[in-house]
């Protein structure tokens, strides 16, 4: 399941990882609206949309990194409209996208790993959007 909000995947009894690799350590990545005040467990907090979210500030928002690239593009977004009807769509499309873009996602892949972080979204469906859909590729590479 995916983590929401100031929630994360792990239990908070399994906070510590076991190794993953030479050295690596699993990431905690969890989803959040950027409209949610920062919290100490937030973790790394980066924006994954393609446009600023409307009326928040940047010191509102307190992101750590705006990650324009690896946000769906415009038409996806525009296509998908955030209708529930249309997510399963969204997600087969936008994981497309993903894909013929492994340089912005191998680059957010490396700010998550071994770290806790929180994606940050504008919309305001917490289950449909492109976060949960990233949240849910960065797991799998768990």
């Amino acid at each position: 399941m995916i983590a929401r909000r100031n929630t994360f995947s792990a239990a908070p009894s399994s906070r510590r990882r076991k190794q993953v690799g030479a050295g690596a350590h699993r990431s905690d990545v969890g989803v959040k609206r950027v409209y949610e005040p920062p919290a100490d467990e937030d973790g790394l907090r980066l924006l994954v949309d393609r446009v600023w979210p409307r009326g928040i500030s940047k010191d509102e928002a307190g992101i750590d990194q705006w990650l324009k690239d690896v946000a769906p593009s415009t038409a996806l977004r525009k296509w998908f409209g955030h209708d529930p009807e249309r997510w399963a769509e969204f997600r087969r499309r936008y994981r497309g996208e993903l894909a013929e873009n492994p340089d912005a996602l191998e680059a957010l892949r490396a700010l998550v790993r071994g770290k806790r972080a929180t994606l940050l979204y504008g919309a305001r469906d917490e289950a449909h959007n492109q976060a949960v859909v990233l949240a849910e590729v960065l797991q799998k590479d768990d």
